[in-house]
């Protein structure tokens, strides 16, 4: 079977690579797949719905960040790496660079103030 509505390497587009980044579900996903490689769509770790893991999954998809590839009645997801360090070198590496920054402030920001309620007086 073909890979799903993905487009040529020629046909990405960086507001729509931009856009797909944008959102902090997808931008989960896409760290995922890089930090372990080709997953299963369904052992991805988020906390969506099934059917909005299959709409975040058609958006990274469909702006060619992403390939999907089908295997009997399973869907395995990679990252387009190469397609995009081609087109926008350096840029996936930023994104997730910020975006591994900005959850471990999130991490830190919690452990603070679960520390500051720990310490608190009644």
């Amino acid at each position: 079977m073909p890979n799903l509505d993905e487009p040529e390497r020629s046909a990405i587009e960086l507001g729509a690579v931009l856009h797909a980044l944008s959102d902090a579900t997808r931008l989960a996903v896409v760290r995922q797949i890089e930090s372990d490689g080709e997953r299963l769509c369904g052992a991805l770790m988020v906390e969506v719905a099934k059917s909005t893991l299959s709409q975040h999954l058609r958006v990274l998809r469909e702006a060619g960040i992403t390939r999907t590839r089908a295997r009997g009645n399973q869907r395995w997801v990679s990252l387009r790496r190469d397609d995009l360090d081609e087109l926008f070198p350096g840029l996936l590496d930023v994104v997730l660079r910020a975006a591994e920054r900005s959850c471990r402030d999130a991490r830190d920001h919690a452990a603070d103030r679960t520390g500051a309620q720990a310490g608190a007086t009644p």
